[in-house]
């Protein structure tokens, strides 16, 4: 048995343990929100009063743990998730004067450039990042010696061809994993562009911890196809990772916003 499946989850995020289990689960979409997020804090250095963009933020509980946790200014932002419901949430919290949700996409955010300390996405960024322009857009939002941070699922890996996928994952790989890649491939694809210099780029020390975990919470829903994926994954192909870099003075040309300004 790993040794991090015989440690505690109070050892393993000691913030998000004050959290009760069942709001993490209900809030969450896949895994435990906040492990991951708490994982990548870990390798942050977040200050008070900075400004945060929570992109990608589902239903703002990964925002509400910043701002509670850090005292940070948080804008979560999402693009299938009410504004609303996540003003409610945030407002049941009490932090209703640190944490802004927006429902927007993506691709189209509205803030000024330069305006963000930090970019954090958490178990989303597989949905959008893996357009080679996507890192030069959402760095115009971030200040000089910003940084950007995301937690996902990732191979140990990379898979190129059909052939390479295992058998237990063909089934479910075209709607659920075509566009999953190894920790290597992120880290090249962050370097080329020159517009990030990458200070982390690793598995979640808390991987096999949060695996286990994941099955645990889907166990009465075996068809659901991550949870199902992990359980039949007997390579420990599937894990998850933390990557983190920070802005450099290089800017990058976009076609699609070269007649206005983002």
């Amino acid at each position: 048995m790993s040794a991090f499946l015989s440690l505690s989850a109070q050892t393993l995020f000691p913030r998000s343990v004050h959290y009760d289990k069942d709001w993490i689960r209900e809030n969450s979409i896949g895994e435990n929100v906040l492990y991951n997020l708490e994982s990548l804090t870990q390798v942050l250095h977040i200050q008070p009063g900075m400004r945060v963009l929570d992109l990608a933020c589902g239903k703002a509980i990964s925002g509400i743990f910043l701002a509670k946790e850090f005292d940070v200014q948080v804008w979560a932002v999402d693009e299938a998730i009410s504004a609303t419901d996540n003003h409610r949430r945030i407002c049941e919290m009490e932090c209703e004067n640190k944490v802004f949700p927006l429902q927007v996409d993506a691709r189209h955010l509205p803030f000024p450039k330069e305006f963000f300390d930090l970019v954090i996405v958490i178990d989303s960024y597989t949905y959008f990042g893996t357009d080679d322009k996507y890192l030069a857009y959402i760095s115009k939002f971030l200040k000089p010696d910003g940084c950007i941070g995301i937690a996902d699922v990732c191979f140990r890996r990379e898979i190129e061809t059909f052939e390479q996928v295992p058998a237990f994952l063909q089934s479910a790989y075209p709607s659920y994993w075509y566009f999953v890649h190894s920790i290597d491939w992120w880290r090249k694809m962050w370097e080329k562009t020159g517009l990030v210099k990458i200070t982390c780029a690793e598995e979640l020390p808390q991987a096999n911890f949060i695996r286990q975990e994941y099955i645990n919470d889907y166990k009465d829903q075996p068809k659901e196809p991550f949870a199902k994926a992990l359980a039949q994954d007997e390579e420990n192909l599937i894990t998850f990772f933390r990557l983190v870099g920070q802005r450099t003075s290089r800017q990058a040309w976009l076609q699609e916003y070269a007649k206005k300004d983002v």
